[in-house]
């Protein structure tokens, strides 16, 4: 009877460890829960379009998988080189860059300035720029041919881009973690449009795809039901860069099956500056991320991206939300690559998307967390 019960004592003292150890583990895993994955896609120029990178991977709550680059605002080979000595300065040489496209599909520079001679001179048309205006109040570097990397005023890198394409990057990490994966494109999508004609199955095994473009509102757009004349401005093509510049990567990305496909339009971030005073807040630390914006911000410079990274990061910045179905128009003309957007659930039926848009955001939300983050150790 005594070696029952000393066997009794044994197992129920067993039994408490393993439930002790299970409860530790769980304490454990509420503690430290599973980061969310991030591939960033971005057409990263000078020192501001790399300030929403940094801000994403400053956040505890982001495992940021890479960084692929597109042309767009700059050429794809300076942008990388760009965000490469940008990893290295701030410590984070542990991301992989990943060189994406160069050039778009089917548009190209001489395509542009085809059209501007029949429809008119586009005012921002990002590498294609062939000079500042004077009333240009950002350090801008001068513009120059595709391939050529100008020496950076921070440096050059001494890391080298992650091998492959960022197609074939995006391809792979979608098969590793299927349906784990969020994608925030800050450009052009030229590589997210090569990626699924490579592998139509990609866009179906990505999370979420969250864009950044477009100034939708002509009134209040979201504030309610509209009479068909106030719907026929309401809904009228309108340009965007990051989806003018490859018109056909942005079609193939607005009729690709993804589970969810949000975007941040530029009503969003209309007036919210990356100041002076915000910088200096950021910048008054020692930390290698405060040393390095001390390097490169620029004040007064409008905070696109940031809203975009800032709106995933924290979900309740968002303050005015709407759904449409949404595509791009490829005819030739003067629309050529403009946004075309209908009710959700109206489009003409030729795979558009109906697409999560965010017209406005807490403005202070966003400083704050620009400041919280970029000023982090």
């Amino acid at each position: 009877m005594t070696m029952f019960s000393n066997l009794a004592r044994g197992m129920i003292a067993a039994l408490a460890l393993a439930f002790a150890s299970a409860a530790d583990l769980a304490q454990a895993a509420d503690a430290h829960p599973e980061r969310r994955k991030v591939i960033i896609d971005q057409d990263a120029f000078e020192g501001p379009g790399l300030q929403p990178i940094l801000m994403l991977l400053q956040d505890p709550t982001v495992e940021v998988l890479g960084i692929t680059t597109v042309s767009g605002d700059g050429w794809q080979p300076e942008e990388t080189a760009a965000t490469l000595r940008m990893l290295e300065l701030v410590g984070r040489k542990d991301v992989p860059v990943v060189a994406g496209a160069t050039f778009p599909l089917v548009n190209s520079q001489a395509r542009n300035k085809a059209r501007e001679a029949q429809y008119g001179k586009l005012p921002y048309k990002g590498a294609w720029m062939e000079s500042w205006p004077s009333y240009n109040t950002i350090a801008r570097r001068q513009p120059h041919e595709a391939h050529i990397v100008p020496p950076l005023p921070e440096g050059m890198p001494t890391t080298k881009p992650y091998p492959g394409s960022a197609a074939e990057f995006l391809l792979a990490q979608s098969r590793k973690y299927p349906g784990q994966i969020t994608i925030i494109a800050m450009g052009p999508l030229t590589n997210l449009a090569l990626a699924q004609r490579l592998d139509d199955g990609f866009a179906g095994r990505i999370k979420e795809l969250v864009t950044e473009g477009g100034k939708l509102e002509n009134g209040a757009m979201a504030a309610g039901p509209k009479d068909e004349f106030a719907m026929q401005l309401d809904y009228a093509p309108r340009m965007s860069f990051n989806h003018f510049w490859d018109p056909e990567a942005s079609h193939i990305v607005f009729t690709s099956p993804w589970p969810r496909i949000s975007l941040v339009t530029d009503d969003a971030s209309a007036d919210i500056i990356g100041t002076q005073a915000l910088i200096d807040k950021v910048t008054a630390g020692s930390t290698p991320v405060a040393r390095y914006m001390k390097q490169t911000a620029q004040a007064n410079y409008p905070l696109w991206d940031e809203t975009q990274a800032a709106a995933w990061l924290k979900p309740g910045i968002a303050r005015r939300k709407g759904r449409l179905a949404m595509d791009v128009d490829l005819m030739p003309g003067a629309n050529y690559g403009a946004l075309l957007t209908w009710p959700a659930g109206q489009g003409p039926g030729l795979g558009e998307r109906d697409v999560d848009v965010i017209y406005a955001v807490d403005k202070a939300g966003v400083e704050g967390l620009f400041v919280d983050l970029l000023s982090k150790p």
